[in-house]
């Protein structure tokens, strides 16, 4: 079985619901059992088969997945925007950091998304250097890229007011970011897929836990 992947830069809308639609076809054909499993000495006309754990019933050998294929479908083109998929193949500052001050790294579990962030403040405590190794599907892609253009002289503030701006519009239904990344806005969409939220959250997330990181260390550095 294929899964999604992860993006590679091309933004290939295509590529993404062909592989979807393909995954769904064979998880949802495999669980159509025979019907020799449900009456193995009945005729199959007699009866008609019970329902599957979904609630369906199976139209003899001619079940088709296909409606509810349709329907993920229609999620991909709420999820996977030409824009959001524009931001996810061109990241900025990708890579690591040769000396960060600070580094993060966060995971989504459910899907097993990754990012690791590097960071080096300014004397004012601001971003003077950013770089971020992700490691995730097109919505966390997207989110690093918004991270990405707008984190060099961002406060830790900002970021962190950035990463609960974007969870309370997620997982509150509350009102879109605002200031510095207000671009995360774009990520609304992703509010009605809770499966979608960690990985979609963990760039911003990291961005904040390492510039927070670099801070501490830095004051501590200052005060001995």
């Amino acid at each position: 079985m294929r899964l999604l992947p992860i993006c590679d830069g091309e933004g290939d809308r295509e590529a993404v619901e062909g592989t979807l639609s393909d995954t769904l076809s064979i998880c949802l054909g495999s669980l159509r059992p025979s019907r020799s499993s449900y009456f193995p000495s009945t005729p199959s006309r007699s009866l008609s088969p019970p329902p599957t754990a979904t609630g369906r019933r199976h139209c003899g050998s001619h079940w088709n997945p296909a409606p509810t294929v349709a329907i993920f479908r229609s999620m991909i083109d709420a999820l996977y925007s030409d824009r959001i998929l524009k931001l996810a193949a061109n990241m900025p500052r990708a890579g690591r950091l040769d000396a960060p001050q600070g580094t993060a790294e966060r995971v989504a579990k459910l899907c097993g998304s990754t990012v690791v962030v590097d960071v080096v403040l300014d004397g004012e405590g601001r971003v003077a250097d950013f770089a971020q190794h992700v490691r995730a599907c097109a919505l966390g892609q997207a989110c690093a890229a918004i991270v990405g253009e707008g984190v060099i002289g961002a406060s830790i503030e900002e970021l962190e007011m950035a990463r609960d701006q974007l969870k309370a519009m997620l997982k509150e239904a509350g009102p879109v970011p605002t200031g510095r990344f207000a671009g995360l806005a774009i990520l609304e969409t992703v509010r009605d897929y809770p499966a979608r939220h960690a990985s979609t959250m963990i760039p911003i997330e990291a961005a904040a836990a390492a510039a927070r990181q670099a801070l501490d260390r830095t004051r501590i550095a200052g005060a001995a």
